[in-house]
């Protein structure tokens, strides 16, 4: 039998702390924006449920311990360099990306917000806003993602989303398009590298807000 879990609902057609799927997937079936997130106990769900989506989205709430051993082999992050990081609220939902200096946080770009995107599209676009960038500015340093997805897609060139076109997106796709293009009409010299979060916490570019 699998371990008991918590459910909080911050957004659907009754929110709280629930401790039943079926019940929460009743309560978040069909609501637009639905923003909902399960926990491994009680206690957590219920700070969770005083707090916002946004502080827990996307994130592991149990911390990851490594050894020195792990920590070595990772290393540090290689400073200077920019950071892209993206946030949705519901997928799909409400999404927008930015770019920022890794260590200063200072911010470079921000878009958004967009209808109907998630989060993996975000993650995309910022990747190739951030390369776009860099060679704007003529730099040559590495830009981190936390997102495997978004790198293989830059990668193979192609924004692989399985997410339908609506009129309430078509700009997004239309921004998806011209990103895309730019990848295979562009070259560019710039690393793009895993941010390591088990090592170094949550990214700079973190929409967390906390």
């Amino acid at each position: 039998m699998g371990k008991k879990k918590y459910y909080v609902i911050w957004q659907g057609h009754k929110t709280g702390v629930f401790t039943s799927w079926k019940i929460c997937k009743k309560l978040i079936s069909d609501f637009k924006g639905a923003q909902y997130k399960s926990f491994v106990s009680k206690t957590e769900a219920e700070k969770a449920f005083e707090g916002k989506y946004f502080d827990y989205v996307g994130k592991d709430t149990k911390k990851v311990v490594l050894s020195a051993e792990e920590l070595k082999k990772i290393g540090k992050p290689v400073y200077p360099s920019i950071s892209v990081d993206a946030a949705c609220a519901g997928n799909p939902g409400i999404m927008e990306y930015r770019g920022v200096d890794s260590k200063s946080k200072k911010q470079y770009f921000i878009q958004g917000p967009y209808k109907k995107g998630t989060n993996n599209i975000g993650e995309f676009l910022a990747l190739v806003h951030g390369l776009g960038f860099l060679k704007i500015q003529k730099s040559n340093v590495p830009i981190y993602s936390d997102s495997r997805i978004a790198m293989s897609w830059v990668q193979k060139k192609q924004c692989r989303t399985n997410l339908p076109i609506t009129q309430e997106n078509k700009a997004l796709f239309d921004l998806i398009k011209r990103a895309e293009a730019w990848l295979r009409n562009n070259t560019y010299s710039t690393t793009i590298l895993k941010w390591e979060t088990k090592a170094w916490g949550e990214i700079p570019a973190d929409f967390g807000r906390k």
